[in-house]
């Protein structure tokens, strides 16, 4: 009975530990298959580029720095919003540091710039990326204008042979009228300046002699406007006025020109009259130049034709109005009086001027 006893605790004792075993027993995790996903790639819209003439990408109007900075831009804003108003685009009004920072500027934005440059600067231009001009001022009727030599009225300077070994102030080297002209023109006749002082615009240049900072300049000439009944000027006439009228030089009375008892001063010399209302009769003009083709207006070579036709039309259009003569047409400005049509073979001369020079694109600077 006893070993009875001990065998069905055996046996109970057996079970129990196969149970707790089976209790026990872990499974060994079955890897999931991982789920295909669809990439999706992200697509950013580039934005198109606004047109040239619209507000966000205004056309650029340069001006080179010849005269004040502050009657550029005043006047030039005045073209800007009488073309604004014309057709519909947008412009703004840009001066460069430089007359090589202008055609810098026109290269650089092919596209969407216009320029009032002078002849060799268009050349320049022109040579470097195909700036092409459209239209040459026009000054009093005339579509050429001249360099022009002042000393002091009280200078021992009576020819231009006794400019040899005298201090030269001219505007900028850029500038065909004030530099690039009497280069030529003094390497012509032998003449060799001393000292030489870029003034940094035809109004500085003349204020240099004013002051006696230099024994001469170089600056544009336009001629006088004489008085009813007189003959107007002609190439070979004294470039100045008359000698009997120059102790009457005064500022008219709103301070827009030089009147010599009707002799109206047009000439470089009058861009100085409000600081220095006696220029006249303290500066003389000794020689004029060779005849210089005008200033040009000139598109970025990359401009687009039909733009090109609209604002052409629109500049010929603004310059009948009087609002032309407080922008470009005023004397303090450029002083154009009007638009003529112009092409590249007109500043063949010029060329042949920066050739004899031996500028190159390397070295307008």
């Amino acid at each position: 009975m006893r070993k009875n006893l001990f065998l069905l605790v055996a046996v109970i004792t057996v079970l129990a530990m196969l149970l707790a075993a089976c209790g026990t027993t872990t499974e060994t995790p079955v890897a999931e298959e991982p789920v295909a996903t669809e990439e999706v790639v992200a697509t950013e819209e580039v934005p198109a580029e606004p047109a040239v003439g619209s507000e966000e990408h205004p056309i650029q109007v340069l001006f080179v720095p010849s005269v004040d900075a502050n009657i550029i831009t005043t006047g030039g804003q005045v073209m800007a919003d009488a073309l604004h108003e014309a057709t519909g685009l947008f412009f703004t009004v840009v001066i460069p540091t430089s007359y090589a920072a202008t055609v810098e500027a026109m290269c650089a934005s092919p596209a969407d710039t216009i320029g009032f440059i002078p002849a060799q600067p268009y050349v320049i231009a022109s040579q470097l990326c195909g700036v092409d001009v459209a239209f040459k001022a026009i000054r009093r009727g005339w579509s050429v204008y001249w360099a022009e030599v002042v000393v002091r009225r009280d200078s021992d300077i009576q020819t231009l042979e006794d400019l040899n070994g005298r201090s030269w102030a001219y505007p900028d080297s850029g500038s065909t009228s004030g530099y690039l002209f009497p280069s030529v023109w003094f390497s012509q006749i032998g003449v060799v300046p001393g000292e030489t002082i870029e003034a940094g615009g035809h109004p500085q240049a003349v204020n240099a002699v004013y002051n006696g900072e230099a024994d001469f300049a170089t600056v544009f000439f336009s001629p006088w406007t004489g008085p009813e009944g007189v003959t107007a000027w002609a190439p070979g006439d004294n470039p100045d006025v008359p000698d009997e009228v120059v102790d009457s030089c005064a500022l008219t009375a709103d301070a827009s020109a030089i009147d010599c008892s009707g002799y109206v001063v047009m000439d470089a010399r009058a861009n100085i009259r409000e600081e220095a209302p006696d220029v006249v009769q303290q500066v003389r003009i000794l020689a004029l130049s060779d005849p210089i083709p005008n200033d040009t207006l000139s598109f970025g070579p990359d401009f687009d034709p039909a733009l090109r036709t609209q604002i052409s039309d629109a500049l010929v259009a603004f310059a009948t109005t009087e609002a032309w003569a407080t922008s470009i047409g005023s004397p303090d400005f450029y002083n154009w009086t009007g638009l003529d049509t112009a092409t590249d073979a007109d500043y063949d001369i010029v060329r042949a001027l920066v050739e004899s020079l031996g500028i190159t694109i390397e070295n307008f600077r």
